[in-house]
């Protein structure tokens, strides 16, 4: 095990994202990454929101169910889903925090041949929720994307932003 002393934190020798990520950042970063311990617990909503464009074939195959990988927009919705709950594995500084509920939406505009995703979290605690939205909603879009390549090499993923946090 690393022994970080000031943080009474052990990580184990074998973890090699972890020991590098601890011995890029400095005290002052560490410092501002533990200090919400003392802050009071809240409830925590975020909403983040964005979309794919993608051609005919493709919104045609979702739409039927007809897609060669299965129910895109259902997988889609189971990883966007698990990459909510494992945003502090992804992004270094974030905090690990118990997600109270976390909810993917699709709506689709034939006319534009565009689906919109939107990523809903809730939580109790001491940090926002808006990184999980936002790694969700983007991680449903990518599922998209890797389910339906083979029939649409020019999909467009786009406009992902924070919509709404309280």
């Amino acid at each position: 095990y690393i022994l970080l002393e000031d943080y009474n934190l052990r990580i184990p020798r074998n973890n090699f994202f972890a020991s590098e990520l601890f011995s890029a950042i400095t005290k002052e970063q560490a410092d501002n990454f533990y200090q919400n311990v003392f802050k009071e617990d809240t409830s925590r909503i975020a909403i983040a929101k964005g979309k794919i464009k993608v051609n005919r074939e493709v919104y045609d195959a979702i739409k039927n169910g007809t897609a060669a990988k299965g129910d895109v927009l259902g997988v889609a919705t189971t990883a966007g889903i698990m990459a909510a709950k494992k945003t502090w594995e992804l992004i270094p500084m974030c905090h690990m925090i118990n997600l109270g509920s976390c909810k993917i939406d699709f709506e689709s505009k034939e006319e534009t041949l565009e689906i919109y995703c939107t990523c809903s979290v809730k939580t109790v605690g001491k940090t926002g929720a808006e990184m999980e939205a936002l790694t969700g909603v983007s991680v449903a879009l990518l599922t998209i994307y890797d389910m339906c390549k083979a029939l649409d090499k020019t999909m467009e993923i786009g406009e992902i932003y924070l919509a709404e946090k309280d």
